[in-house]
């Protein structure tokens, strides 16, 4: 509600003598602890900022909350003379209260803490500070409420518990990344038993090609010469023709030979591989450092995956436009870089 001028006189005069009025809920109701519509009389705001200076409790939230309502008032450069000269209220103090009437506009919520401990809350998130005003905390051994605890023990508590969250927080990256290595691992596990088993399909058909070859080569050596043959041209023909699909098979035969080595050495690669990931997935299980087991395999992997990312950067540089080449440069310095900055 609004005051008459009547009332205001006896607020002015009140305050200038220094006296506090005994009824307290009067002066609530009468100053409003809500803003009003109207814009108020700058002077009514100075005499009641100085009246809550003088109150204990909640009243910090009071004075912010008028702060608040004098600084829309006030011009440019109006404001700090006015805080100086006004209420005697320094720039960082009045920010703080300020903001406590914003964060608090309830002052109930936190009339018994004072505004060290209420400035100390608003480190939490608005979400949690109701909880865990009303809950009791550790400090030193001893379970304390907030309001049992000094502005010192509310800033540590609320350290131990930013800690607490952190703590939790990584412990639950570590846990994903974790879950996402051995997913990894799997499924590095499964393609390459999927390679061995195509490499091994791969060896047999070219052992398969190499017999059926060398028997063919056999079967065409040993076959015995035509005797119904009429003239000595006939003869060389024959020989000339049986020469010749000898020599077509040997060269079949050479080329299913090297078939057969190249996937020789592909499936002694994959079954390598597959010896490593093992190895690597045994010391995961039983390695009593999860952490450095699970750094060990993905280094390794990253290391794969850096000879890949060289390998298609000289294909890039053997183009004759190096635009992709000088991409992929400046895009592995900048992994560089980024993997350096893992080890500060």
């Amino acid at each position: 509600m609004c005051l008459n001028e009547l009332e205001r006189e006896q607020l002015r005069e009140g305050l200038d003598g220094g006296q506090e009025d005994p009824d307290g809920p009067f002066l609530a109701e009468a100053m409003g602890l809500t803003e009003p519509e109207e814009e108020r009389d700058l002077l009514l705001i100075e005499g009641e900022i100085l009246f809550y200076k003088r109150q204990a409790g909640g009243a910090f939230i009071e004075i912010g909350k008028r702060l608040n309502e004098a600084k829309r008032q006030l011009g440019h450069g109006e404001w700090l003379p006015w805080l100086r000269e006004k209420v005697d209220i320094s720039e960082r103090s009045a920010q703080d209260l300020m903001r406590l009437a914003r964060e608090f506009p309830k002052s109930a919520e936190i009339a018994d803490l004072g505004a060290s401990k209420a400035l100390a809350l608003l480190g939490l998130p608005a979400s949690e500070r109701e909880q865990f005003a009303a809950e009791k905390h550790a400090v030193d051994g001893v379970e304390k409420s907030v309001s049992e605890m000094t502005a010192k023990e509310l800033k540590q508590a609320i350290r131990e518990r930013d800690e607490a969250v952190k703590a939790a927080q990584a412990a639950k990256a570590d846990a994903a990344a974790a879950e996402e290595a051995r997913a990894k691992m799997a499924e590095d596990m499964a393609v390459v038993n999927a390679s061995l088993k195509d490499a091994r399909q791969e060896r047999e058909r070219a052992d398969d090609q190499v017999r059926r070859l060398e028997a063919e080569l056999a079967e065409l050596k040993a076959r015995p010469v035509d005797v119904a043959v009429e003239t000595v041209v006939d003869q060389e023909a024959v020989a000339k023709a049986r020469a010749d699909a000898v020599a077509e098979i040997k060269e079949k035969l050479k080329i299913a030979r090297s078939q057969r080595r190249e996937a020789q050495e592909a499936l002694a690669a994959v079954q390598t591989q597959l010896d490593r990931l093992q190895k690597e997935e045994k010391r995961a299980a039983l390695s009593a450092d999860k952490d450095l087991a699970m750094f060990e395999v993905l280094f390794t992997q990253g290391k794969e995956l850096a000879n890949k990312l060289h390998g298609l950067l000289i294909k890039a540089r053997g183009r004759e436009d190096q635009t992709a080449a000088q991409g992929m440069e400046k895009a592995l310095r900048a992994l560089a870089e980024a993997i350096g900055r893992c080890a500060e």
